[in-house]
């Protein structure tokens, strides 16, 4: 979040390099799935701007089995196929309808533009809810499922909670999750102070105007919290955090119980798996996370969650 993320630097290397990449055919049969991998940026290489192979399928139709289509919402500094390449062929092979974007980039040309998450949250949110309106119409589906990574946990709960989306959403599964924000500024709250001392917006950091809205006692924080909780009663909650989360700081904050009556399950990605040592970037790389998504996603078809 406050660092570039493994994959923006990766990206940013390899785009001056002149390597050939083979293309995945859209129409495979299944997807290949490759977890723990660079997938998504050796796509958007090929693909400058483009979308995953099995995401954003506009013809797609949602069946008995899975009727929600699955929207991916990426974290800071990620994109729609940088982020997603483990997670989409995954979702895809399972029978969803897969739908991605990237969302709050800096205008300009590739590959600026393919680095998410930069822009104040409320407008990202308008643009999550933007795709959610065109998936729900194209699809006939009553409601999606909501996937989101770090920053991705809270845009589109602000188009829930506040732009009125919450009818929207059925599911809404969270890798590290900032639902109290994070406290990587420092416990003195650090570039915050200097913020409230010079009367500046949570907006006012440079380059990453959305990093000071998801720090811990940011405004943004505090107004998807105003009730009391993050969450919106009717909406089927599931945080998937790691200990060795390095951006969210603590990854408790994220942990968030529901109130009576919410129905929210806080799972650590370490519970049962030890040796797992996923930081913050990796639980959108890890077949762990993964599968605990599908599990989330359908819960009445549990699959066996890999300890690697």
């Amino acid at each position: 979040m406050f660092r570039a993320s493994r994959a923006v630097v990766l990206s940013l290397a390899l785009v001056a390099l002149v390597v050939p990449f083979a293309t995945v055919a859209a129409n495979a049969d299944p997807l290949p799935e490759q977890y723990g991998t660079s997938t998504g940026i050796r796509s958007e290489l090929t693909n400058p701007g483009g979308s995953l192979p099995g995401a954003n399928d506009f013809e797609c139709r949602t069946t008995a089995e899975h009727p929600r289509p699955v929207v991916l919402v990426h974290g800071t500094t990620g994109g729609q196929q940088i982020t997603w390449g483990p997670y989409v062929p995954m979702l895809k092979n399972a029978g969803y309808c897969v739908f991605t974007l990237t969302y709050g980039a800096i205008p300009g040309p590739w590959p600026i533009s393919a680095i998410g998450g930069m822009r104040p949250i409320e407008g990202s949110a308008r643009e999550v809810g933007a795709l959610v309106d065109r998936v729900l119409a194209a699809t006939g589906a009553a409601t999606v499922d909501i996937v989101g990574h770090s920053q991705g946990t809270i845009v589109p709960e602000y188009y829930a909670k506040v732009l009125g989306g919450q009818a929207r959403i059925t599911n809404y599964v969270s890798l590290a999750p900032l639902w109290l924000g994070t406290k990587a500024l420092g416990s003195n709250r650090g570039l915050l102070d200097l913020r409230d001392v010079l009367r500046l917006p949570d907006t006012a950091f440079p380059i990453c105007q959305a990093c000071g809205q998801f720090a811990a006692g940011s405004t943004f924080v505090d107004t998807i919290n105003a009730d009391g909780t993050p969450y919106v009663k009717g909406i089927r909650y599931t945080n998937i955090g790691t200990r060795h989360d390095e951006q969210v700081v603590p990854y408790t904050q994220g942990m968030v119980p529901g109130p009576p009556g919410y129905d929210v399950t806080n799972i650590v990605v370490q519970d049962g798996c030890e040796q797992d040592d996923s930081d913050h970037v990796a639980l959108t790389e890890s077949k762990r996370a993964g599968y605990l998504v599908l599990n989330a996603l359908d819960p009445a078809h549990p699959r066996a969650v890999p300890c690697e």
